[in-house]
């Protein structure tokens, strides 16, 4: 249960449009902000923005001024955490590229809900108390965004009350599988 966990608290932590594309291209433009700007296609604000987060989530740090090749360009590098997320960032791309089906981590809870799968949590129920903080709106919408993907199935139960459970599909369940065992051997 606790690597179950670990691994769905890591995908929370890389859900989001920029998380895992400034993650990967932080040390190719050289930590420098401009040059990262111009790589993503992402706007200034943006981009501020989400290296404010990552700042506060421990995955990047700012350097002060007398780090910095330039002390006037702001300028990024990934923390020892940053440098982890980066390993596990580079999995779910290769994952992605398999299952194409385009940039899943780009929408919160995707891959929490995969992973969740994967690991036998069939119920919506179940999987939203393992999610802990995802609501129903968005674990509903995420849930049948994946099933119009063709990446998981849902079945109709009638008895004692209708409901849905949901399943990876069978072309899904190996990548994931791989993916999950690639996270693991991370931890």
């Amino acid at each position: 249960m606790e690597k179950e966990v670990q691994v769905i608290h890591i995908m929370k932590e890389l859900s989001g449009r920029w998380t895992i594309p400034i993650l990967l291209s932080l040390d190719k433009s050289g930590g420098r902000f401009t040059p990262l700007k111009n790589t993503l296609q992402i706007s200034p604000s943006r981009l501020s923005s989400n290296l404010k987060t990552m700042t506060e989530a421990g995955l990047i740090q700012h350097l002060s001024p007398f780090e910095r090749n330039h002390p006037l360009l702001p300028e990024y590098e990934l923390t020892e955490k940053g440098r982890f997320m980066k390993e596990v960032a580079l999995v779910i791309s290769n994952a992605e590229y398999r299952l194409n089906q385009g940039f899943l981590a780009a929408k919160a809870w995707n891959w929490p809900v995969l992973i969740a799968l994967y690991y036998q949590y069939h119920e919506f129920n179940a999987i939203r108390q393992l999610l802990q903080t995802v609501t129903p709106r968005i674990l509903s919408k995420r849930l049948g965004e994946l099933y119009e993907k063709g990446l998981l199935e849902k079945t109709l139960i009638t008895n004692p009350r209708p409901k849905y459970t949901y399943a990876l599909s069978s072309n899904t369940e190996p990548i994931i599988r791989s993916t999950n065992s690639n996270l693991s051997a991370l931890l």
